[in-house]
């Protein structure tokens, strides 16, 4: 569960922490006091998009860090996977830090991960029902979702899932090979030329940068020669320096049997002579091989005309590209040259699978409609309880086409009044209804999850009096077994409260400040007598809260 929140800088909050427990949470405050930042600051730290704007006024950045007790095993699951370990008895501390250029960071246990990861993660801690959430009803595209999360038939679905994409990559493949004589006339004309064109040219990898550098080399071939004859003479020729050298050694030669400095230099001019003879007749050596045979630069220019002709028509930069369209041509080639058999194979594969897909489809819509009585059912006792008895719902479910999700659609459909048909939601509910409608169908899920915290943020609005009272019974209720946050406008929802906390904003002439703390019991009842009253405070609203209060402790 959440345990503790962190918020600083987060729009109007400069600074808060929050301790909170197991049970009913409720938060209460003035309109505009704030309320919605701590669902917003919940959000953000569990992967939701954030903006700049949420970074208070003059700040460099904003920081929201939860810590969550008593992790799940799927939650430890999700952590190891992505390499972060946390010990059986060891609280999970998120932190997300939004900068005021927008950008921001997030961590896990100090480390940091990706705002996919939070939001993977935060699915499995906390279910946020906020009031747009009510809008999932009013778009039927959505009710089919819903009806499959109170269906106990997953593994159907998965089943169903792999086998639709199976059926519709077989497709896909008959499509792509399922072409006219004419047009597969002309691309095996096309993929065969290209093939022996290049086949051909029996291009090599780094030819072309060798055939260049011949061709550099040829055209000044002359100055080339020039250079190393010279090089030659001065090196080898009578009297040049290696006979020089020499005969410095020889004339050096007494000197060193006598005088030891002497003999050093000889040691030194001796290999140094040998050097220079050798140097000269590599030089030699290089100029006697260099010759070209009479039209070998035309044969070069010629070879590297083709090589950019063929670069030029199949689009490529180097010779290696040249090959690998070669070996792609090839490859296309022996594909289309085949392509009638395997079509009739990927034909008969495809008459084998579809069947099979449909007759899951057909035990998918049987599941669907047996989930439809039974989550009709359930769904109406909740809004019973939640002073809705005379509304009459109903499922829609219509067949079709397979697709992605199987061969159903579905709509919610109700009736408000005894006699009349049912009608779509979006047509039919009001504000208020539209809340306690998501709030019977969230209870009516609860059982299906094992998320630990849920956060319903003003789900009591369009709602009062008695309505309000049974949306603060279902709260407590949910509460039993999972911990419950609420931000509410209501009094009877406050009222029923484990822990009451107050939404405060406050100004020290200059600046706005909200602040959060955890309400005391003589703090509770003047906060609920608030919330009841259209102008002042009286004593008998106080003695009115303080029952209230007390008939919450004793609500079972």
């Amino acid at each position: 569960m959440l345990c503790e929140l962190f918020i600083e800088n987060l729009a109007v909050i400069e600074q808060t922490s929050i301790q909170l427990k197991d049970g009913l949470n409720v938060f209460t405050g003035e309109t505009g006091a704030g309320k919605s930042i701590v669902i917003d600051a919940v959000g953000a730290v569990l992967g939701k998009r954030t903006t700049r704007e949420l970074v208070r006024h003059g700040a460099e950045r904003a920081q929201i860090t939860a810590r969550f007790s008593e992790v799940s095993d799927s939650v430890r699951k999700k952590l190891s996977d992505a390499g972060i370990s946390l010990s059986p008895d060891e609280d999970l501390i998120i932190s997300r830090e939004i900068a005021a250029d927008g950008k921001s960071t997030a961590r896990m246990m100090g480390r940091p991960v990706t705002a996919a990861l939070l939001r993977e993660v935060g699915n499995l801690l906390i279910h946020i029902h906020g009031q747009h959430d009510n809008h999932v009803l009013l778009a039927p595209e959505n009710h089919l979702h819903i009806l499959d999360s109170f269906g106990d038939y997953d593994a159907l679905i998965a089943e169903y899932m792999t086998q639709y994409r199976l059926v519709v990559s077989l497709k896909r493949e008959m499509k792509r090979l399922t072409i006219d004589k004419q047009q597969k006339s002309q691309q095996l004309s096309f993929l065969t030329q290209t093939v022996q064109e290049i086949e051909e040219a029996q291009l090599c990898a780094g030819e072309e940068e060798t055939l260049e550098q011949t061709r550099a080399q040829m055209r000044a071939s002359e100055k080339i020669a020039a250079a190393l004859q010279q090089a030659y003479q001065l090196l080898s020729a009578e009297s040049a320096a290696a006979d020089l050298a020499f005969n410095a050694s020889h004339a050096l030669a007494p000197a060193a049997a006598l005088l030891p400095q002497a003999a050093a230099l000889f040691d030194q001019l001796e290999p140094a002579a040998e050097q220079l003879s050798a140097l000269g007749e590599s030089i030699g050596a290089l100029l006697e091989n260099l010759s070209f045979y009479p039209g070998q630069l035309e044969e070069v220019e010629n070879r590297l005309d083709l090589i950019r002709r063929l670069k030029r028509n199949y689009h490529v930069e180097t010779v290696e590209a040249l090959l690998l369209k070669k070996e792609e041509a090839q490859r296309s080639l022996t594909e289309l040259e085949t392509s009638d058999e395997t079509l009739a194979q990927i034909s008969e594969e495809a008459a084998r699978e579809y069947p099979k897909l449909l007759r899951l489809a057909e035990k998918l819509s049987d599941a669907r409609k047996k989930a439809a009585d039974r989550f009709v059912a359930t769904v109406s006792k909740e809004l019973a309880f939640l002073d809705m008895p005379s509304v009459r719902l109903a499922v829609d479910l219509k067949t079709g086409k397979p697709g992605v999700h199987g061969r159903d659609t579905a709509e919610f459909l109700i009736s408000t009044n005894a006699g009349e048909p049912p009608k779509p939601i979006a047509r039919i509910a009001s504000g208020g209804e539209l809340s306690r409608i998501m709030l019977a169908i969230k209870n009516t899920l609860a059982d299906r999850d094992e998320i630990p915290t849920l956060i319903f943020d003003e789900i009591d609005t369009g709602v009062s009096g008695r309505a309000a009272q049974k949306i603060g019974l279902k709260l407590k209720q949910a509460s039993k077994n999972r911990q419950v946050l609420s931000v509410t406008h209501s009094a009877q929802i406050a009222a029923l409260a484990d822990h009451q906390y107050l939404i405060r904003k406050e100004t020290d002439g200059k600046r706005t400040f909200t602040k959060v703390h955890e309400l005391s019991e003589r703090e509770r009842i003047e906060e609920v007598a608030r919330i009841m009253s259209t102008d002042q405070i009286t004593d008998l609203m106080r003695s009115t809260a303080a029952q209230m209060i007390e008939q919450g402790k004793n609500t079972p």
